[in-house]
Parts: structure tokens; C-alpha cells; sequence
């Protein structure tokens, strides 16, 4: 019998992935980096300007208006995702009939794109064509639900679609958590009198921290990069009411040819995901050393 690939095979049958790696994807993100501090307008050029992109961008006032609905939809999308997920999670863990047909309605928003999301979204709380106008129809006239257009909440309009399709994927991984923890946690806590509410939020809730921290890096990861929902949804509107980051490159580095800046806002987006994943990644190797050793 062969023996299969060792040592300098195995690197050489691994060097075509590892050279896609490194100029398709790491050099790519130094270009873009290197490109934040030029005056590069429609092409990449190679005048240098320091951090005067830098200054631009946090001198706009559309930028920091990205950067404060970013912090708002991301506090209140991952709060709301794992809360509904928890609940769901606990109650499909009840052993209910038709478990299966539940669990696949509740993850079935994840499956659909974060495009299709915004536009159910927008037609449901469209004042003249959903949810407000279907009310109104039934006879109660005074019935407004109207936040779609107002610019001081539109931003929350963002969070309920979000929570619709990421509650879902949390719902997931709790599950599969609460599989796992012993049988034997419930039967004890029921000789001593602790009710499921406490039996959950005491006990069961800290076994699942390492799956609960998974799911906010996910979840993270996915408000940095919210671009989809906001272009299907609102368009960034009404004004700048629920732009973000990732639509403010989108639309300077398409829209406005500022090559500059719009490289400038990436490397900052690139710089929050690493300011994600490093926390995450070292409490998982932390966790590997404490179990190793």
C-alpha cells in the first residue's frame, strides 16, 4: 500500500492553496491598507499623504453617523438574537411534538439572504402597503406604524429584521448545547426545589458560555459587514438614519470614485473584526491550554 503524502510532498502538494492565500487574500488586504494612505481618487497612485485620509473620515459627519448606527444596531441585534434564541432554544428543549417542523421554521430565516430579508421587511412596514395600511383596513384608522420613514426610528426597524433572521442561527447553537449538558443537572435541581427559570438562568446559562460566545463573534461579524439589509430595507435612509460602515465604502468607493477614502473606512472595519476575533480567539485557546492541562 502507497504511503500517502509526508513532509516535503504534503508542502508542495499544499503550495498552489497557500499561494492563493497569500496574494489573493493577505496581499490584497495590505494593498488596500497601503492604498488608505494616498490621495488615490478613481485609480490607485502611489502619492503618499500620511493620515490625512484618516483625518477626512473622521471629519465626516455621514462616517460618524455610520459608526453610531453600527453601535446601535449591533448592541440591540446581538441582545435581541440571543435572547430570542435562548427562549427558543429552551422550549424546543421541552421535548415538544413536531420539535423537527418548529426547528426548521425558526432557522428558515437564515437561509434566506439578508436581500430578501430587507425586502419582506420593507414591504411589511410599508405605511401604505403593510402592516400599518392592512390594520387601517380592518377598521381601526388611527393605527400608525410608520417607523420605516422616520429617522429617528428606522434604526430599530433594522434590529426587528435582523433579530427575524439571526434568532434562528442562535437558536441553533444553543440547542445543541443545552443537548449536551448532563440530565442528571435537572433531576437535582428538581429534588431542591429550583424552578426551571432559575434552573436556566443559573446553571444551565454558564454551562453554555463558550457556545454563547461563539454565536457574538458570528453575530458580530455579520454587523460589521451589514450591508445588504441596509440597501434592501432603507438605503441607508430616511437621510443617513441607518447608514453603515460597510454602505459608506460601497458607495465611496463605486459611487464617488474616492479610492482613499473608502480604503480608509475598510482598514477601519478590518481593524473592528480583529478587535472581535482577538478576544474570541484567545479565550479559545485558553480554553484548550486549561483542558490540556
Amino acid at each position: 500500500m502507497k504511503k500517502p503524502f509526508t513532509g516535503i510532498g504534503a508542502h508542495i502538494a499544499l503550495a498552489p492553496a497557500w499561494i492563493i492565500l497569500i496574494v489573493a487574500y493577505i496581499g490584497t488586504v495590505l494593498w488596500t491598507v497601503q492604498i488608505s494612505f494616498t490621495d488615490s481618487k478613481v485609480v490607485p497612485v502611489s502619492n503618499f499623504v500620511g493620515l490625512e485620509q484618516y483625518e477626512r473620515l473622521f471629519g465626516s459627519l455621514r462616517w460618524l453617523q455610520s459608526l453610531q448606527n453600527v453601535l446601535v444596531f449591533g448592541v440591540l441585534f446581538i441582545a435581541g438574537c440571543l435572547v430570542v434564541g435562548f427562549i427558543l432554544a429552551v422550549l424546543l428543549d421541552q421535548k415538544i411534538r413536531a420539535e423537527g417542523v418548529f426547528r426548521t421554521i425558526f432557522l428558515y430565516p437564515y437561509a434566506v439572504s439578508f436581500i430578501v430579508t430587507g425586502l419582506v421587511w420593507q414591504w411589511i412596514l410599508n405605511p401604505t402597503l403593510g402592516l400599518q395600511h392592512a390594520v387601517q383596513g380592518l377598521g381601526w384608522e388611527t393605527f400608525t406604524f410608520d417607523w420605516l420613514v422616520r429617522p429617528d426610528r428606522a434604526i430599530f426597524v433594522m434590529v426587528i429584521a435582523g433579530i427575524w433572521q439571526g434568532a434562528g442561527l442562535v437558536m441553533a447553537l444553543l440547542l445543541a448545547g443545552l443537548r449536551g449538558v448532563d440530565g442528571d443537572l435537572w433531576k437535582a435541581a428538581k429534588i431542591d426545589g429550583i424552578s426551571p427559570i432559575r434552573y436556566y438562568l443559573r446553571i444551565v446559562l454558564p454551562i453554555l458560555t463558550p457556545t454563547i460566545a461563539s454565536a457574538v463573534v458570528l453575530l458580530a461579524l455579520g454587523v460589521v459587514k451589514a450591508y445588504d439589509l441596509v440597501v434592501a430595507l432603507t438605503g441607508g435612509g430616511p437621510g443617513t438614519a441607518t447608514e453603515m460602515p460597510a454602505k459608506f465604502v460601497m458607495d465611496y468607493l463605486f459611487g464617488r470614485q474616492n479610492l482613499g477614502l473608502a480604503t480608509a473606512a475598510s482598514t477601519v472595519m478590518l481593524l473592528s473584526v480583529v478587535a472581535v476575533l482577538a478576544p474570541w480567539l484567545y479565550f479559545q485557546s485558553y480554553q484548550k491550554k486549561r483542558k490540556a492541562g
